[in-house]
């Protein structure tokens, strides 16, 4: 757990960092940073979709895991929740747009994945490190513009790469490289959509769209197991 646990240290320092940055931060230079995250995360949602599609074998299945991720979220009201629990501990901001972002970021890329995989099975945590120093400039950057608050993501990484190394031994066979470029692919979009959302150029209820992440696990793993191939 050395690795996910210097994951998680290196976005609480960058929380901190960032958050103290801002504190000395004029109104207008605070707008122009805002707009910097919306690009990047813009950019990177981009390039993730741009180098998974071309890759992916299940050619709807990203369209269909928005549909029925998204139909769940609605029902289940995930942003509601999400800005009431951001709202109560935070007051009234626009925190709750930068932290789901930033889970986003930090949960759904490849070496989030892999690397508590890797770390349980092979005892390497170079994925996490490398990870750990990525995720350490983007905490920075984020709560540099949204606050302190970004740091509750180092909480929701922990668990999340906890959770992964824990269960290494038994979801090691379907962490296959199909499910992976669909899952980037996915997240991809997830991530486009708040940075589109932090430019205000279309306020999407991302959140409500997070389990369209869980839908290619359960189809690939259906179609693996049944012997059907969609292609």
């Amino acid at each position: 757990m050395l690795g996910t646990i210097a994951n998680a240290g290196a976005i609480l320092a960058g929380s901190v960092a960032g958050s103290t940055l801002k504190k000395g931060i004029g109104e207008k230079y605070k707008t122009v940073m805002m707009d910097s995250m919306g690009l990047a995360a813009t950019a990177l949602g981009i390039n993730s979709i741009v180098e998974a599609m071309p890759k992916s074998e299940y050619h709807v299945l990203f369209i269909v895991s928005l549909a029925i991720g998204g139909l769940m979220g609605t029902r289940l009201d995930l942003a509601s929740a999400f800005d009431r629990v951001v709202g109560k501990l935070f007051g009234g901001s626009n925190l709750s747009q930068g932290l789901s972002t930033a889970i986003l970021l930090f949960c759904a890329g490849t070496l989030s994945i892999l690397g508590p995989m890797q770390s349980a099975l092979l005892g390497d945590n170079t994925f996490l490190y490398t990870n750990a120093i990525l995720d350490g400039i983007t905490s920075t950057v984020l709560s540099s513009t949204f606050g302190f608050g970004i740091a509750i993501a180092a909480a929701v990484l922990f668990c999340w790469q906890g959770s992964i190394y824990l269960l290494a031994g038994l979801i090691e066979p379907f962490i296959t490289d199909a499910l992976m470029t669909e899952i980037s692919l996915v997240g991809g979009i997830l991530i486009l959509s708040s940075g589109l959302g932090i430019l205000g150029i279309k306020q999407i209820r991302t959140l409500n769209l997070l389990p369209a992440l869980l839908v290619p696990p359960v189809v690939i793993g259906f179609l693996t197991v049944t012997g059907f191939w969609m292609r």
